[in-house]
């Protein structure tokens, strides 16, 4: 929509030890893009790979839900599909299916971007783990409407849980959600999953970027198998520092990805992940 700049940008050569770029093995990129700096707002992380061209979404992710008339008009010049869903509120989509609600209406001073919202098959059982394990604060809590509000600060970004019939199904587009938090928590955090018997997905690590700061991550998964990471927070404000040349190197490795021009005179499609 053209009002959240790109952060920061990275390539890498090989997949994450972590499986930041999902589970493939090649060459990728990540783009950060958000209303601001990461210390105090929520970022998306868009991760490319190069040589898939589509992903299988799920139902496992529902949408980012922020406030912007800016969007809305932006949207609107630019003849982007909306439907008002309710007053004021528009559904959007982006390119690869993730669903947007714009909130026709100015940006609160702390981040436009209001909740994320998750499918969950057992909201009470998602609850107890969000909320008793990973300390959550349960702001709104709707048993007919099978939904919860949670977050670990009253001026950030929220989690919604909403309760589905049936499984969730994180196909293959499925992402994760991280948070940072003092490094010396991060043994402690995976102490008490072991004790409590969830499932981590990635021991403590550390995870190098070329030419910056090293951070320790724990990747947990909650009962419906949503990713979580846990990563250092010292190391990560180095790492996390807005660089200026952000949209310069985005736009350069777009120009020089011409994985679409091999593909083409292959003759073959860009594969699905």
């Amino acid at each position: 929509m053209g009002v959240a700049p790109i952060l920061r940008h990275e390539e890498f050569e090989e997949g994450c030890k972590a499986a930041c770029n999902g589970p493939y093995d090649g060459k990728w990129s990540k783009t950060m893009v958000g209303f601001g700096p990461e210390d105090d707002h929520f970022v998306a992380e868009l991760t490319y790979n190069y040589g898939i061209g589509h992903y299988k979404l799920g139902n496992d992710f529902m949408g980012i839900t922020l406030a912007s008339n800016q969007a809305v008009s932006n949207a609107r010049r630019l003849e982007w599909p909306l439907s008002e869903v309710t007053e004021g509120v528009f559904e959007t989509e982006a390119p690869g299916g993730y669903k947007f609600y714009l909130q026709n209406r100015s940006p609160p001073q702390s981040d436009p971007i209001l909740k994320v919202t998750l499918a969950v098959s057992d909201l009470q059982k998602s609850l107890n783990y969000w909320s008793n394990l990973l300390g959550m604060k349960i702001y709104e809590k709707d048993e007919e409407k099978q939904r919860a509000l949670l977050g670990y600060a009253d001026n950030q970004c929220k989690l919604e849980l909403q309760g589905i019939k049936g499984t969730v199904d994180h196909a293959a587009a499925f992402g994760r959600i991280a948070f940072s938090c003092p490094q010396k928590e991060l043994s402690d955090l995976e102490d008490l999953m072991k004790r409590e018997n969830q499932k981590i997905l990635t021991p403590l690590v550390s995870l190098d970027t070329p030419g910056k700061a090293t951070v320790q991550v724990v990747i947990l998964a909650d009962p419906d198998g949503h990713e979580i990471c846990f990563v250092g927070d010292e190391a990560f404000r180095e790492l996390s520092e807005m660089d200026p040349e952000g949209s310069k190197l985005l736009d350069d490795a777009m120009a020089a990805d011409k994985s679409d021009e091999w593909f083409a005179k292959q003759n073959k499609p860009k594969a699905s992940g």
